[in-house]
């Protein structure tokens, strides 16, 4: 190998970044259009905050250290202040809440789309760069609110591509383990959010493994042990209470609150019950359908900064990998309550609410659902160049179209036509314009329906017979160019 090949960079993507095609952005770009269709009908505001913003207003998410680049990527600016990439889009919403509250109607309800990072291990279906769409009011401590924005994710979720049954949104309210806690004498932070993230996984390891994470720890399949919350076995029962409620079948929202409403819950958790009924009541009102909203107390999220009513939406389509094996993807969104993230910046308490949901998680969910066909890039119609001489007339050709609002391309490179209509194929043009000598001599123009032609191409085996019907080929006068194009794009 010569010093030359050995210098030469590596052509790869840093781990945890992907590149994206015409059809992965056609399928992004038209969720965020549609729900942002949604979100404007329900009287939320567009709002683009910067893509870094100073660490210490990300302050959750960073550690307790001197570089604060684990969870999020951050960089020192010129000025000896750390910035760091937006690791969600609430975390700038609280900032620029807080930077511009007197000037802002109040409540201020505003949505956001965007690309957010994070400085994660990556994984199978796990990015350190991905999109997610957000809406959040912020000001109003009514349990409206919390309906409001549910009822909002639902049919947002509905506009993005899910029918009726292919998702759910489970509610719950941070207070009911507060009030449990409380009422159990459990007052140690760090016990609770033991006990909390083994309840958040138990739609993973089920009744008997969250048990052992709430006690004394488990051993997995691996061999590898968690330490356990070390709970009183009264408040394990309790917590057992909550994850049956979650399981039985065909229970309604105010069933569910009846279910839970025996257990000591304190007087923060009698506070959840009273919030979710209202929430009941106002989603009742909207119309949300039991079977789209439910209650479920194991719902408790994974960011600590949720003060209350909290919400994870679950994908129930039956979705499968490029193998044709099942694959589940569970949770495409949430969010919730967080009553102290703008205070974290003003002192004052300022209620707020909010959803979102990964674009880029339920674009690959619905192409996993076999649901993608919508986004294949429709690409442009190809005109075929034969001779330099003629080169007028290409262009000619691809300038009226254009014109006409058709996208054209004039092929530029250097091969023959078989090749030619390869790269058309391959770009996906509906047509491809042919304008040989004989064409340009007689007036007249041949248009090549790719598509039609793929398809009757399918259906005939005989290469002698395809040559002789040339299907989807068709000579017309040369005037007729664009009208023929458009009946066949349309």
């Amino acid at each position: 190998m010569t010093d030359e090949a050995s210098n030469r960079p590596e052509a790869r993507a840093p781990r945890g970044f992907a590149d994206r095609r015409g059809r992965d952005l056609t399928a992004e770009r038209r969720i965020v259009a549609r729900v942002s269709e949604v979100y404007e009908r329900w009287g939320f505001e567009a709002l683009e905050t910067p893509a870094f913003e100073y660490a210490d207003a990300l302050g959750k998410f960073l550690p307790d250290a001197d570089r604060p680049n684990e969870g999020v990527f951050a960089l020192q600016d010129d000025d000896d202040q750390w910035v760091a990439l937006r690791y969600d889009h609430t975390a700038p919403l609280a900032r620029f809440a807080a930077q511009t509250w007197e000037t802002l109607p109040k409540p201020f309800r505003r949505y956001a789309y965007g690309p957010v990072w994070r400085n994660e291990k990556p994984g199978p279906g796990r990015f350190r760069e991905f999109w997610q769409c957000d809406a959040d009011t912020v000001g109003s401590d009514r349990p409206e609110a919390d309906a409001e924005i549910i009822a909002m994710g639902c049919e947002g979720l509905r506009a993005a591509g899910l029918a009726a049954g292919q998702a759910v949104i489970r509610v719950s309210n941070r207070k009911l383990f507060d009030g449990l806690f409380d009422a159990g004498g459990i007052a140690d932070p760090v016990q609770r959010l033991t006990a909390l993230r083994a309840v958040d996984k138990y739609d993973r390891l089920g009744v008997e493994g969250v048990r052992l994470l709430l006690g004394e720890g488990r051993l997995d399949e691996s061999g590898d042990y968690t330490k356990g919350a070390n709970l009183p076995a009264s408040v394990i029962g309790a917590i057992e209470a909550f994850l049956a409620s979650a399981e039985t079948p065909g229970l309604s929202r105010a069933g569910v609150l009846d279910a839970v409403s025996g257990a000591a819950l304190g007087a923060a958790g009698e506070e959840a019950l009273k919030e979710l009924a209202a929430v009941d009541r106002a989603l009742t009102a909207m119309g949300v359908a039991q079977d789209d909203v439910r209650f479920d107390p194991t719902i408790v999220r994974g960011l600590e900064y949720y003060t209350g009513a909290v919400f994870e939406a679950e994908l129930l389509l039956d979705t499968k990998d490029e193998k044709g094996r099942a694959v589940r993807f569970g949770s495409i969104g949430g969010g919730g309550r967080y009553d102290d993230l703008v205070s974290r910046f003003t002192g004052q308490s300022t209620p707020a609410t909010g959803f979102s949901f990964g674009v880029s998680r339920l674009a690959s969910a619905l192409r996993a659902a076999g649901r993608g066909a919508e986004d294949a890039t429709r690409g442009p119609v190809v005109a075929i160049v034969f001779s330099e001489d003629d080169m007028q007339h290409y262009l000619d050709a691809v300038s009226e179209l254009r014109a006409a609002g058709i996208a054209a391309e004039l092929y530029l490179g250097r091969a023959g036509m078989k090749a030619q209509m390869k790269y058309a194929d391959r770009r996906g043009a509906p047509a491809a314009v042919i304008l040989g000598g004989d064409e340009i001599a007689a007036g007249q123009v041949t248009i090549k329906d790719l598509d039609a032609g793929r398809a009757r191409a399918a259906a005939i085996a005989d290469n002698d017979a395809w040559k002789a019907e040339r299907p989807g080929q068709q000579t017309v006068a040369r005037d007729q160019l664009v009208a023929v194009v458009r009946s066949i794009i349309e």
